[in-house]
């Protein structure tokens, strides 16, 4: 037998208050746009602080769960049996029957956990249980009752229909996505910064994304490979439209014009620039980028400190505290790790210094990119209106 209904519990939207119904309906929008990609038929409702989903055609268990893991917002989700209230006695039955048909080996402890949210049911929640817990134990010689650690803990929801559920996977939890405004990730091919998108996301914030290529120093690989990273990140976030940016003339010239020290800083610096333009044209009100501190020469504090004030924009780093391992450890949960990973370098590898200043002064960096202001803004309005969009 297959479930024909799943409950959908969420958690951090339970704590809102008069506009939590907000989040509701955009939690309820989210899952009927992932299920339009999923086989079957399925009809998404709410009640009463429930989001359920039932399944009305043949689908396949396994990539339901799966869409459902990607949604943000969702705490658990719960395979159930509902069934119309038409009795006490034939609720038991279909306890019964739940237990019949979804455990073939009856050996198991267990604990019967009733909540009555219909008031007007003539049998109150702590009956429910007793009674239920005795009539499976004299059904399924094999079962015992363990209140603290049981292997199965039961559920019966007593609602404007029946619920009857036993399993709770795991949700990515988090707010559904669009609840909290937009951002812009610069996204580049390596490990942290997809990352550092899923981890914005997660909080609910629509994400699009910026990518510098520099051909022919960055290949067409390069440029793919960002694009797999986009849509890797895109199962969890919503679409991404990612803003592709031909950076070569700019790092040509600040590599003619600027000391070689100080060339990663003041390439960012452009970046930052660039994606703050892109950001505001598309409604995003901050950036988010994928560094953490001391991991690289440009993530120092006092480079961190010069790279910020390129820009107005707040810029969010999810990941500023983790150690790379951390990071890797994300990566892979969501997988976009082995992408990450594969061998096309990006625009910043390319033209790193081979002794990159570590504690810039904020006042000789912009003394420096002073060398720049015959051709720089020229080159920043070409790059811009050449901008290469990708739905991803």
């Amino acid at each position: 037998m297959q479930y024909q209904s799943f409950l959908i519990k969420y958690a951090e939207i339970g704590v809102k208050g008069k506009n939590r119904y907000l989040f509701e309906d955009a939690l309820v929008t989210q899952i009927r746009h992932s299920l339009k990609w999923v086989e079957g038929d399925f009809v998404v409702s709410k009640e009463s602080g429930r989001i359920y989903v039932n399944a009305e055609s043949e689908y396949d268990f396994d990539e339901v769960i799966e869409a459902f893991k990607c949604i943000f917002g969702i705490a658990a989700i719960c395979p159930m049996v509902q069934v119309e209230d038409h009795g006490y006695e034939d609720l038991k039955k279909q306890v019964l029957s739940y237990v019949e048909e979804f455990y073939e080996d009856q050996n198991f402890t267990f604990k019967v956990n009733t909540r009555r949210g219909n008031k007007k049911y003539p049998v109150n929640s702590e009956q429910i249980n007793r009674d239920l817990g005795e009539l499976i134990l004299h059904t399924f010689p094999g079962t015992k009752v363990d209140v603290h650690k049981p292997d199965v803990m039961l559920h019966v929801e007593v609602r404007n229909k029946i619920n009857i559920y036993s399993q709770s996977i795991p949700g990515p939890g988090g707010m559904p996505v669009g609840t909290n405004g937009k951002a812009m990730l610069l996204l580049s091919g390596g490990i942290d910064s997809p990352v550092a998108g899923y981890m914005i996301a997660k909080r609910g914030v629509k994400i699009d994304a910026v990518y510098f290529h520099a051909p022919p120093y960055t290949s067409e690989r390069a440029k793919q490979k960002v694009i797999d990273l986009a849509k890797l990140v895109s199962r969890y976030s919503g679409p991404i439209h990612l803003h592709v940016v031909n950076f070569t003339d700019i790092q040509l010239y600040i590599y003619d014009k600027c000391p070689h020290e100080e060339l990663t800083i003041i390439m960012r610096r452009y970046m930052m620039r660039i994606a703050e333009r892109l950001a505001g044209e598309c409604g995003a009100m901050a950036l988010i980028t994928g560094e953490s501190i001391g991991q690289v020469a440009s993530q120092t504090m006092q480079s961190l400190t010069a790279t910020d004030a390129a820009t107005t924009m707040p810029v969010f780093r999810p990941v500023i505290g983790f150690d790379k391992q951390e990071i890797v450890d994300v990566s892979e949960k969501i997988g976009t790790y082995e992408t990450s990973v594969l061998p096309f370098e990006d625009c910043c590898t390319i033209f790193v210094a081979k002794h990159p200043v570590t504690k810039p002064n904020l006042k000789m960096i912009e003394r420096s990119e002073e060398n720049l202001e015959e051709n720089i803004g020229e080159l920043v309005e070409t790059a811009i209106q050449t901008v290469e969009k990708i739905w991803c």
